[in-house]
């Protein structure tokens, strides 16, 4: 639960589009409903904000994820994640992290130093600091993909090809891969959407079923908004679908 969560939380910003001008805008807002079955697990939401670094006018995107009802009972999700990035590059200035999975709890802060390609890593848990050496356009988990959003060559993915990114997280940097696969109408609480098809790659364990047991659905328009996420897992399959939305910068085609 807690992984599927956190999964949702990359992925609700991973949307792309074609032209030059960015594909959102402050105030773009998700929420996804989180089920096992008709059973609700949870909800993970993100929003675009402004916020101020420096003297300079940012985005602060703010995600969060929980569970809800006997879930919650259960095992407890609280996370929160943030990241304050450039409006024009994308670059990264800052993350923070706070999560409380099950009693295991992290509060972390990142500032990054891209002169130095250094980030300042401050864990307030275990009142320590550490300086980490980065690679070159290197980006935190919420950053990253609404760097993506702009990909000039997305749509250009011909079934069975990916496209891999650095992502820094839990101090270090890893490579993010996401395959298209096709595309596909579905059907949604909005109506009948035309969507993309993604698998991002996922490492095998005692939670997913194979590498590639992660499926995205992003509506093929320009916003390409995440509509849909599927994890199949050990027993059965968790699904995220998106509840609600509001402040997209273009409209939000249905088919009926």
């Amino acid at each position: 639960m807690k992984k599927f969560i956190l999964i949702i939380l990359i992925l609700t910003t991973l949307s792309f589009d074609t032209q030059k001008e960015d594909a959102f805008d402050t105030g773009e807002y998700f929420k996804f409903r989180i089920h096992y079955g008709i059973i609700n697990a949870g909800y993970a939401t993100l929003e675009v904000k402004d916020a101020t670094i420096n003297n300079k006018k940012v985005f602060h995107a703010v995600g969060k994820g929980y569970t809800t009802g006997m879930s919650k009972f259960f095992f407890k999700v609280e996370d929160l994640y943030e990241s304050y990035f450039d409006k024009q590059t994308g670059e990264p200035y800052r993350y923070i992290r706070k999560i409380d999975e099950g009693g295991y709890t992290k509060n972390q802060e990142g500032f990054f130093n891209p002169s130095e390609n250094r980030i300042l890593v401050k864990d307030y848990k275990r009142k320590t600091e550490k300086t980490i050496v980065l690679t070159d356009n290197v980006q935190d988990i919420i950053s990253s993909f609404y760097y993506l959003r702009n990909h000039p060559s997305i749509d250009k993915l011909k079934p069975g090809e990916a496209i891999t990114i650095d992502m820094f997280f839990d101090d270090e940097i890893t490579k993010f891969k996401l395959k298209y696969v096709g595309r596909q109408d579905i059907t949604t609480k909005f109506g009948t959407v035309s969507t993309m098809i993604f698998k991002p790659l996922v490492q095998t364990g005692r939670v997913f079923k194979e590498k590639e047991s992660v499926t995205l659905w992003i509506t093929d328009d320009n916003n390409k908004v995440p509509i849909r996420i599927k994890a199949e897992l050990a027993v059965g399959s968790l699904k995220a679908d998106l509840d609600e939305y509001k402040g997209l910068k273009n409209p939000f085609k249905v088919k009926k």
